[in-house]
């Protein structure tokens, strides 16, 4: 049996992308990972709640913005607190698509990745 352990996105400024996880979703480091040349940085985010991480990755040698196709992914969080969670991201003006019909909404991270938020049903 395979349990779901992690998931990565790459991204280009850790410490901006620290910052914007910490503030939009909470989400804080439990673990990194250096290599002694300095050629990446592993940060891996945690909610508190559960073992699944995600996984930061920042590479040394890969200044360029990275190539995210068309987005067709994403992660996901549940909000228990759905309302105030819209409102926090409202406020950092990250949301870059709703769906009220489905209710959910969609936020980017400072490197384009999209993050869906769920209501807890």
């Amino acid at each position: 049996m395979l349990t779901f352990n992690h998931f990565n996105f790459n991204v280009s400024d850790l410490d901006k992308s620290l910052a914007f996880y910490k503030e939009a979703l909470d989400l804080e480091p439990v673990r990194r990972k250096e290599a002694p040349d300095g050629r990446f940085v592993l940060v891996y985010l945690g909610d508190g709640k559960t073992d699944f991480t995600l996984e930061l990755t920042w590479l040394r040698d890969h200044p360029q913005k990275y190539d995210l196709g068309e987005c067709e992914f994403h992660l996901a969080l549940r909000a228990d607190d759905y309302e105030a969670a819209h409102r926090r991201h409202a406020e950092m003006g990250c949301i870059c698509f709703e769906n009220p019909e489905m209710g959910i909404y969609f936020i980017t991270d400072p490197d384009g990745y999209w993050i869906e938020i769920i209501p807890t049903r």
